[in-house]
């Protein structure tokens, strides 16, 4: 493998995302940029691996080198599918060095929407462990236009063309950087899927560079702090921040599955500032501190993400965190993040001011610096350009619609799909969240539902949040969901309740008891009293990246053939 060396010193980075690695390595360079266990000694006590930033930079580096002599450069489509934590980070930066376009997909999203999803991104290169190439086996269409396979892991596989081992070229000099627009494309990452297949987003360079601003100023995350990224795309945010970046036991496509007993301890051992994850993590955690008296002192910030986040988490965390501390519930999408945010102490001070109507939904904040938020009338049809005059009042409830730094302009091989989530204008693009709210007098956002869960019956419209937080409150329900049952227009509302004890499924005194209190309860508020049905289901089916999401288009599907 031949390689061309250039001096550091005539590189030109450009806008490129990636520079922030090199410029950390240079500021910080004995700091932690990344620790992640490895295992146990024989006393039973964590063994780590670390790297600095120097040494990640290094790590970058020379993946950089092997991948710019391979052929992979400016524009070539990489799927990356591989191990988060070190692995993802050191490649993904690689990537980045070469001006590639790294591809971020959930392989747990299922084998026939990943097969679409990669068929539709028309990947060049696949750099993946084992499965991934067996997965290129099982569906070579998708892969068709992967010209070079790269395996990650054993050597005595035989899959791929190469190993990603062989790719590090052991060379020391820095890789210059490829230099590239802003609006050159960074990154396709996609959503999550919970109301469809799901789609691929394309990031531009100035896209990440806009949320690395906005989370910085936002939260006032300092150098030298150690963030635990729950999410393990947030990593890669944290090396632009300066942060270290201590990669959780949890698995990716199980969060709420975690060890709360294992999370707590290595956020005490690795002595956590602050962490991003979804509320599914976050409620057990936090529950079983409680539990066992455990606080939190050196955590100065928890981001709660991925689904709404109930105000009950929020009260957990204030006899968890120091005075100082707080939670934060950062609201947005894969398309665009953050549009808002609020935190906790605003949050309860919020519920509180509305009487603790839950009715009123929930509120998310209000519109961060830099982004531009309106509401707009429901409606399915796309919409060309922006007028102003869309922009509802406060406390009417529509669609939410943001434009900004940070939003994305287009999804991947989906014209249609792009067509009713984007609306022209002058200075930028406007994203259609697909969510429902409404804005109160104080600017604030209150989250309303899925705009395609919505339930539509021959009289009224009921909104997903607000009936589920009247039916949450009972003590039995772990968590409800409204679904509708027939054609929007003509649709039967159903609210599915799963239990806390699980011996409800499986006592018919109980569960009709149950049954009955869910009536009374719904009877009580005008937007709930003219549901009649009710149903009981041992476990929600959810989202694969934050297991919180819930797919209420499954338990409608569920639900029709039980009524």
């Amino acid at each position: 493998m031949t390689i061309k060396l250039e001096p550091a010193e005539t590189a030109v980075y450009g806008a490129n995302i990636a520079r922030y690695l090199p410029q950390m390595a240079r500021e910080r360079p004995e700091q932690t940029a990344v620790v992640a266990g490895v295992g146990q000694d024989r006393a039973g006590r964590p063994i780590y691996r670390r790297l600095s930033f120097a040494e990640l930079d290094r790590v970058s580096d020379r993946y950089a080198w092997g991948l710019s002599a391979s052929g992979i450069g400016p524009g070539t489509r990489v799927l990356s599918m591989v191990p988060a934590g070190i692995p993802l980070i050191s490649l993904t930066f690689a990537l980045l060095k070469v001006g590639a376009v790294p591809i971020l997909i959930d392989p747990a999203m299922g084998r026939r929407n990943l097969a679409q999803c990669i068929e539709e991104c028309a990947p060049e290169v696949l750099i993946g462990v084992p499965r991934a190439h067996l997965a290129a086996l099982i569906f070579p269409r998708a892969f068709r236009a992967a010209r070079r396979r790269v395996v990650v892991g054993s050597r005595f596989i035989p899959l791929g063309d190469v190993n990603l081992a062989d790719l590090s070229v052991p060379l020391d000099a820095p890789f210059p950087l490829e230099p590239v627009a802003p609006e050159a494309p960074a990154a396709i990452i996609f959503t999550t899927g919970s109301t469809g297949v799901p789609k691929g987003v394309l990031y531009e360079h100035a896209m990440f560079e806009a949320q690395v601003r906005l989370l910085r100023d936002l939260f006032g995350i300092e150098p030298g702090e150690v963030e635990m990224p729950a999410f393990p795309l947030f990593a890669l945010f944290n090396v632009a921040l300066g942060c270290t970046s201590a990669i959780p036991p949890i698995d990716p496509t199980r969060p709420a599955a975690c060890d709360p007993a294992a999370v707590v301890a290595f956020m005490q051992d690795q002595r956590v500032t602050s962490t991003f994850g979804s509320p599914a993590i976050w409620a057990r955690v936090s529950a079983y501190c409680l539990e066992h008296g455990i606080t939190l002192p050196h955590l100065r910030r928890v981001l709660m993400a991925g689904a709404p986040v109930p105000a009950s988490l929020h009260e957990r965390f204030r006899r968890i965190l120091a005075p100082a501390a707080d939670t934060h519930t950062p609201y947005g999408a894969t398309e665009a993040l953050p549009i808002t945010s609020i935190s906790g102490a605003e949050v309860l001070a919020a519920i509180a001011g509305r009487g603790a109507d839950p009715t009123a939904g929930t509120c998310v904040g209000r519109p961060v610096p830099e982004v531009t938020l309106r509401i707009i009338p429901i409606s399915e049809a796309p919409i060309e350009r922006w007028d102003e005059a869309l922009a509802l009042p406060p406390f009417q409830v529509g669609e939410i619609c943001v434009k900004g730094p940070s939003v994305t302009k287009t999804y991947i091989n989906r014209p249609e799909a792009t067509a009713r989530a984007k609306i022209a204008d002058s200075d930028g693009v406007w994203h259609r969240m697909g969510d429902l709210g409404y804005l109160d007098d104080a600017g604030r956002l209150w989250f309303y539902g899925r705009k395609s869960q919505r339930v539509v019956t021959p009289v009224e419209t009921l909104f997903t949040e607000p009936v589920e937080l009247i039916f949450n409150q009972h003590p039995e329900v772990a968590r409800s969901a409204l679904v509708g049952v027939g054609e929007m227009g003509a649709q039967r509302p159903v609210v599915i309740v799963e239990p806390r004890d699980r011996r409800v499924l499986r006592a018919a005194a109980a569960r009709a008891r149950l049954l009955s209190e869910l009536r009374a309860l719904g009877a009580r508020y005008p937007m709930t009293a003219g549901i009649a049905t009710f149903l009981v289901h041992p476990a929600f089916p959810v989202d694969i990246r934050h297991n919180a999401k819930i797919f209420r288009e499954q338990l409608a599907v569920w639900a029709a053939g039980r009524i």
